[in-house]
């Protein structure tokens, strides 16, 4: 995004996970109302467009893992979407490593270009090591991971933006290229949305220097407070403004007793076997960064089983009590919450006939208060 937009006090933005990959958004054996398939996903993301949601993001997985047996790749699936819709942003979650920069750069600028400038691009580091051994690609160390991703980033915002695209990188090299069409360029985005994540020091320190959105795992008010800090200090120190966005599991019922019991009741039913080895492998890529401080080192086994600790988050009650959680996450700093759900249809519908009203009642007012200025909380 330019840095000279001021956006402090936008409204909150909401995003959801599709469900591209089989098995659900929690690794649980209770019942979730949702379907892989792209029927399903098409009818699933306009209504998700008409109740309130600005972007979806497809997730990336190529082999079977940790309950999602089946998966449709995310760029081919996000296009897709991008199609049968008419406001929504799709953002593609893709791996460095597995794409080539300048190839995935044309794939993107084509899909902006089709869709009126609604494509955007999530660059995920790399916590799964058998995704790339068993395809016969290199698996670098952590800090590397984010080392090429970097290069990465900053390779297609040089594609897309420059008419003698130059970069010279460890990992990338690029000469004299003009990249024909270019994605589609507005005042507020000169170049397709890069989004990232990652909770470790490199990732956020990463996305202080070159991302337009730093995603966050499931945190609390506290948490998110500080990863906001750190990722803006460095921003900072380059003259840049970051976004960020929050991942958050929603149960909306309406009562809160309601809702706790059906967080108890995923929790009771996990898939054991498959949270506790998601959670070994998803700690030995934590523990290979250079401080010891990746993602889930400190999530609990209940936490894993929404795999980005979305249930940390908690929004987890009444429409009102959601509501006033939203807004306060937003005082904090806050741009987007990335939502998942048990059933899709009918919790994306109740989000936008429920929730969604609440928080915009909770916004105009905290607003009138001087209170959603950027990084007051």
């Amino acid at each position: 995004m330019s840095d000279e937009v001021d956006v402090g006090r936008e409204p909150i933005k909401f995003a959801y996970w599709v469900p591209n990959v089989s098995g659900g958004l929690v690794v649980s054996r209770i019942e979730q109302r949702t379907d892989w398939s792209y029927d399903y996903n098409r009818r699933l993301a306009v209504l998700a467009e008409n109740n309130g949601f600005d972007y979806a993001l497809s997730q990336v997985r190529y082999t079977a893992s940790y309950g999602a047996a089946y998966q449709h790749e995310s760029t081919g699936f996000s296009l897709a979407l991008l199609l049968a819709t008419e406001r929504l942003k799709v953002i593609a979650a893709i791996h460095p490593g597995l794409w080539h920069p300048g190839v995935l750069a044309k794939f993107i600028a084509t899909a902006d270009q089709i869709t009126g400038g609604r494509a955007a691009v999530n660059v995920v580091s790399g916590w799964f090591k058998d995704e790339f051994t068993k395809l016969g690609e290199p698996w670098l160390e952590h800090d590397e991971r984010y080392r090429r991703s970097e290069e990465f980033i900053r390779y297609l915002r040089e594609i897309w933006t420059d008419d003698h695209a130059e970069f010279r990188g460890d990992f990338y090299r690029l000469h004299d290229f003009d990249l024909k069409p270019k994605p589609v360029t507005a005042l507020d985005r000169p170049h397709p949305e890069i989004f990232q994540g990652g909770n470790s020091t490199a990732a956020r320190a990463m996305a202080g220097r070159v991302s337009d959105w730093y995603f966050s795992n499931g945190r609390d008010l506290d948490g998110v407070s500080e990863q906001i800090a750190e990722v803006n200090a460095e921003a900072a120190r380059q003259g840049r403004r970051v976004r960020f966005g929050l991942n958050g599991f929603l149960i909306a019922r309406d009562t809160e007793a309601e809702a706790r019991e059906v967080l108890r009741e995923i929790i009771a039913k996990a898939d054991r076997e498959a949270v506790e080895g998601f959670g070994s492998a998803v700690r030995q890529a934590g523990r290979s960064t250079s401080d010891g401080k990746g993602m889930w080192q400190d999530s609990e086994f209940a936490d894993l089983v929404q795999y980005n600790d979305g249930f940390r988050t908690g929004l987890v009650g009444t429409p009102e009590q959601i509501a006033e959680r939203i807004v306060a996450y937003r005082r904090r700093g806050v741009d987007l919450i990335l939502l998942g759900f048990l059933h899709y249809l009918e919790d994306v519908e109740y989000f936008g006939r429920r929730i969604l009203p609440l928080v915009r009642e909770l916004e105009a007012d905290a607003a009138e208060r001087g209170e959603l200025v950027r990084g007051v909380s």
